[in-house]
């Protein structure tokens, strides 16, 4: 649709009216002149269930509970000395591997009450399980912590016991809906970007045997075949990092970014938006703009080690933008960036990968919030490092 109407345009999705932007100029401009406008959440039906009454920072409104948490998480969870600490649960966690919603009722919530298809009654279902999954682990963190046995701050769900007195609330919530709220946002944010990103990376690297064999060669120079990968090699593996953000590029985990709401009037691109408006990004476009990207559609590495060198992932480049951008942008990207390095850093150097048959993978994309691909994505592993080192 951009095609023909340009990088900015508004629909009605049910009762709500929505903008859609879809040029890089156009994202600036939202998360730049208007960032605080456009810096609080629309309510969903997901979110009233599964984010423990909007205790999830990323769903929670704009204002004082907002700050406090983005906060903690970017100060306490998510630093840089936070994850140096934790960098050998990655490693360990990688190895062992290696071993081994959008709704009808959000747009028309009059119907909310019809529960369409049953969707609601689900969600309750599993928003009881991962509390229920949650609440035993924190049970399970304050036991060890009474008894003396928890090493001093040792996870994140640590972290948070130390910064959050049982007694204390924050913004009429408790101590413990804060911790499991939290933790479980980057628990859920986590997997599924982490998922995604590297079975689109797999296919295109198995699509694109040239790039899988610069890879494989760039790992046996830094890292040889006589130990395994460890997390201080990635800073020298710049073609698997180009490798990485490519396919980020090319297979954003979100297509289309995670709606936000104005809540003031403002105008982008000379054009008035009225409060209550919801902002989608259309990040697969921007991403994928022949203005920016030369041959956009063609998987090539090697343009972030030449043409676009300079450009990162983190928010400040708007042509690429994974992780979104602004006062809403996931706190979590240094961390995701770093998983996705070691995990397929550990994965190329561990194994030969090819399809069965040798035939190439599908790249059709699904349909939802998140990327998937159509079909699943089957591939053959052959170990390529002596025996004792699995």
């Amino acid at each position: 649709m951009a095609e023909k109407i340009g990088p900015i345009y508004s629909i009605k999705l049910g009762v709500h009216r929505a903008l859609i932007v879809s040029s890089w100029e156009m994202v600036k401009e939202c998360f730049t002149t208007n960032d605080k406008a456009f810096a609080y959440r629309p309510k969903a039906l997901f979110l009233d269930v599964m984010s423990y009454d909007y205790a999830m920072f990323g769903a929670s409104p704009y204002g004082d509970y907002w700050r406090e948490m983005r906060k903690i998480a970017t100060l306490e969870l998510l630093s840089v000395r936070r994850l140096e600490l934790l960098k050998h649960v990655r490693e360990t966690e990688v190895k062992e591997a290696t071993e081994g919603l959008y709704q009808v009722s959000d747009a028309l919530p009059y119907l909310r009450w019809l529960d369409i298809g049953g969707v609601e009654k689900e969600m309750q279902k599993t928003t009881k399980v991962l509390d229920n999954v949650m609440t035993g682990w924190l049970e399970e963190h304050k036991k060890k912590r009474a008894s003396g046995m928890a090493n001093s701050e040792e996870d994140f769900m640590d972290v948070m016991l130390s910064l959050l007195d049982d007694s204390k609330q924050i913004s009429n919530r408790d101590a413990d809906t804060v911790n499991k709220a939290t933790c479980l946002a980057l628990i859920l944010a986590a997997s599924d970007t982490t998922k995604t990103t590297l079975t689109w990376t797999l296919s295109l690297l198995l699509n694109n045997p040239e790039v899988l064999k610069k890879a494989k060669d760039e790992l046996d120079m830094q890292v040889g075949k006589e130990r395994q990968v460890k997390d201080s090699d990635i800073k020298h593996l710049t073609y698997l990092q180009a490798i990485i953000k490519e396919s980020l590029r090319l297979y954003p985990a979100a297509p289309l970014s995670v709606p936000r709401v104005c809540i003031e009037d403002c105008v982008v691109g000379g054009y008035r938006i009225p409060a209550g408006t919801r902002l989608f990004v259309h990040i697969s476009k921007i991403q994928r703009d022949p203005r920016v990207w030369e041959n956009p559609l063609e998987f090539q590495p090697e343009r972030f080690l030449t043409t676009h060198k300079d450009i990162d992932v983190k928010g400040q480049n708007y042509e690429l933008i994974p992780f979104s951008t602004g006062r809403r942008i996931c706190p979590g990207a240094s961390f995701a960036l770093q998983v996705l390095n070691l995990s397929l850093a550990t994965l190329l150097h561990a194994f030969d990968i090819e399809t069965p048959l040798g035939k190439p993978v599908d790249m059709t994309e699904g349909h939802g919030i998140t990327n998937l691909k159509a079909t699943p994505l089957d591939v053959l592993l052959t170990p390529r490092l002596p025996a004792h080192l699995y």
